[in-house]
Order: C-alpha cells, then structure tokens, then sequence
C-alpha cells in the first residue's frame, strides 16, 4: 500500500447499503451554491451523533453487520472525496491514500478494501485523525461548492448526503449493538421526551379496494430519489385491509406468553432454526428483572418494557411468526406485501419527533417509528436497471436473499422518511428499529 501522509497526533479526550439516483443529469448546467448550507447541516448532523461517545465506544465493532461509529465518519467523508472531490475538482489532494482503501465500503469499481468484519480492528487512524479528514475534506467542498456546481455534479452531491444520511441511522444502530453488550449499558443519551397518553387503542382495519395501483417513484421531479424505488410501474391488488398502527409490545407479549418462540408451526423452517441455534425467546434487547417482569436497553440505559411503545428490534421471522399467530385473532391476518403497504401509506406519522433518545414511542400516525417488515423480497422493479459504473453497485448487487422493510424509524434522520423509500435486511437481521404492521385478507 502507499505511504502514509502525516496526519496529526489524536489529543481528543472523547469523541450499512447505500443506493442511488437512477441516472444522473449530464453536465454543462451551472446551479448556484445554495448547496452549501444543506451540506453542512447534514455533516453537522453526523457529528452530533456521536457527541455522547467516547474515543473508546467509536472503535466498537460488535458484529460483522456492524461497523465502528469512527469508521462511519470516515466512510461518508471517503465518499465526497472519491465521487466529487478527487474526480471533478482539479489540483484537490487526497488527505490520505491510505484512506481510498482503509474506507472504501463494498466498491469493487474503486478498489481493493478492508474486510468489512474486519473494521473494529483499526486503531489507526484515531479518531481525531478522522474529524482531521472530515475538516479537510469540508472544507475543500466548501471551496469547490462556493462557486457554484453543474446539475451533473449537483446529483452526485444530493447522492452523497443522502447516503450520509443513511449512516446517520447506521452510527445509532450500529453503537446500540456494540454498547448493549456490555454488562452494564452506558446511558450516552438522554432518555425518551415523556410521552402522556391513556394507552394504545385497538387496530383498527382500513380497507382497500381491488384494483390496478401505481407504486414506485416515476423520477423526473425536484425530490431525490434512490434507483431502487423506481421505474413507477402498475400493479394488480386485491381487496385487502391495513392495520392503523403498528405493533406494540403489549401485543407481542401476548404472543411470548402464548408460547410464541416454542411453537415450531408458528415459524417458517429457517426462522425456526434461526431461532432455536441463537435462542431467541424474546425482542433484541430484552431481558427479565429480578421479579421477572421485562426491561430493555435503550441509548439512555435500561428500562422497563412500556406495553404502548412499538414492538421493535425483531427479525422479519419473528415478524412473520408473530402474524401467523395473530390469525387467531384476526382471520387472515399477516404481514403486507411491499406494494400494499406503500398504496396503504399516508404522510408518517403525526406525533413523530427525532429525540435525542432515538427510541421508539407510542405511535399515533401511520409510520415512521419503526421500520415495518413485508412480505416481499428486495429484487429490482419490472424495468430496473442500475447505474453504470462504481455508483451502480449500491443496489443491484444486493437484491438476493433480503426482505424488504417500509416507513422509517425513530433513528432516520428528519427529511430521509417517504413512502417509496425501499430499505431492505437479511430475514434474520434483528439490530436494526424493525417492528410489525400486520395486513389481512379480508
């Protein structure tokens, strides 16, 4: 590999998959430099969501899904200086060389990388040599930016913040993990804004009528979009029903206490040996208390399970055994293919606010609280096609053996939640803010 460039000493005390635009404009259009303030705000955004981390919490790596938060930083900033920095803006110095393959991610079209499993393994660079590349790299987009960009580069900037964006999501998941396996969870952040409300209500049924539907983003518009939520195309559907909320751990209690995890015909075979090789018998994150009444990690510590929170951090087999079990109740009940969930979806949910917390509470919209499972697997819509070159590796590449997840969570950034939007999870996946919305046939 290169030599290193020196990098400064680290005196601080404390310090996932990305998809695309379907096409890019071409060059030769100027725009203004209005881009700037939206640049920094989300590169502003990605640092507060480390504030309460030590040097220490951000070298974490707990899993091989999982990767270090000073790895995230890192890795966002790689990817301003690959895709804008280094190709489009002349005489711009790389801050490292050692860095293109240090914090390329899954990019074969770019080079060689550090084993992803292997993140947690870099000491070096420290983090105070990372906020080091970070302000370079700032500050030479706010140079290029200031005088202004062309509609080509314009995209490729959008694509950059919104996979920041993503990683925002990605550094609270990904420390959740890390810093719930301690024996005593360190509270990083500050606990839940007190939500006053009499309880949950019943699900309530809303029907739709069969017909022919269009989902999927058409492009062409103002709004950002990633490859994966379009071509817009038609769909057939039948008359089926949504559940109004999603659910809440009172009603997956309900089904622990039934025998839920002991019920081998509850469970599709892989869930069931998933389930029975990692010992699963309740969500991530719960645990019994002395009297035997159940607690979750959260950011800000441990605390008692609230029956009125949404049911979160469970594989989408749980998801699925969870439905089947709901039949009992609500014939025909089970979880919503991709298409009718988003024909179903309104705005998110009204009461959704981005605490500082990032824990899910008790829900009086229709998403964006807990990413919802489908039924549906993650390929590409009728007429898919990704991009050419490195930038067309962040999605097609990936749609095998994942499901498709809907609506947004506690932890996705403000302005990053749409009903087109496409997330997607290995069925087995369980650190992610997954919950349930069951559908039913009527």
């Amino acid at each position: 590999m290169p030599t290193a460039a020196p990098v400064p000493a680290d005196t601080s005390p404390s310090v996932g998959a990305p998809t695309p635009l379907s096409s890019l404009p071409p060059t030769g259009h100027r725009r203004p430099a209005a881009p700037q303030a939206r640049y920094r705000a989300v590169r502003e955004e990605t640092v507060a969501r480390t504030l309460g981390l030590t040097a220490e919490d951000q070298t974490l790596q707990s899993m091989p899904d999982a990767s270090p938060t000073k790895w995230h930083l890192a890795h966002t900033t790689w990817f301003f200086e690959t895709f804008l920095l280094t190709p489009l803006v002349p005489g711009y110095r790389p801050f490292d060389p050692t860095f293109r393959y240090l914090f390329n991610s899954y990019y074969d079209g770019v080079g060689e990388r550090w084993p992803r499993a292997a993140r947690g393994l870099l000491s070096r660079p420290t983090v105070a040599q990372v906020m080091a590349y970070r302000d370079h790299v700032d500050q030479a987009m706010d140079a290029w930016l200031s005088g202004g960009i062309d509609a080509h580069a314009s995209a490729l900037l959008e694509l950059g913040l919104q996979h920041e964006q993503q990683h925002q999501e990605l550094i609270i998941t990904d420390i959740k993990h890390a810093l719930l396996t301690h024996p005593f969870p360190p509270p990083v952040f500050p606990p839940p804004t007190p939500v006053v409300a009499p309880g949950v209500d019943d699900i309530v049924w809303r029907r739709m009528p069969s017909g022919l539907y269009a989902i999927g983003s058409g492009g062409g518009g103002r709004d950002f979009i990633f490859d994966n939520e379009g071509p817009r195309h038609k769909v057939w559907l039948e008359t089926f029903e949504i559940a109004d909320r999603v659910v809440t751990n009172a009603d997956y209690l309900a089904f622990m206490e039934d025998g839920g995890y002991r019920r081998a015909d509850l469970w599709l075979s892989d869930g069931w040996a998933a389930a029975q090789a990692q010992g699963w018998q309740a969500p991530l994150y719960w645990r019994r208390g002395e009297e035997g009444a159940w607690h979750v990690g959260t950011l800000s510590g441990v605390r008692p399970v609230d029956p009125n929170d949404p049911v979160c951090h469970i594989s989408f087999y749980e998801a699925d055994a969870y439905a089947r079990w709901a039949a009992a109740r609500w014939p025909g009940a089970r979880l919503p293919t991709e298409a009718e969930w988003e024909i179903a979806a309104g705005e998110p949910g009204t009461d959704r606010v981005v605490d500082d917390s990032f824990h899910p509470r008790a829900v009086a919209g229709f998403y964006g609280d807990v990413w919802e499972w489908t039924a549906s697997p993650y390929t590409g819509y009728p007429g898919y096609r990704p991009p050419e070159g490195a930038i067309g590796e962040y999605n097609g590449k990936f749609m095998s053996g994942q499901m498709v997840l809907r609506g947004g969570s506690r932890a996705t950034p403000a302005g990053h939640i749409r009903k087109t939007y496409r997330n997607f999870f290995p069925p087995a996946a369980r650190w992610q803010f997954s919950g349930i919305r069951l559908a039913r046939t009527p």
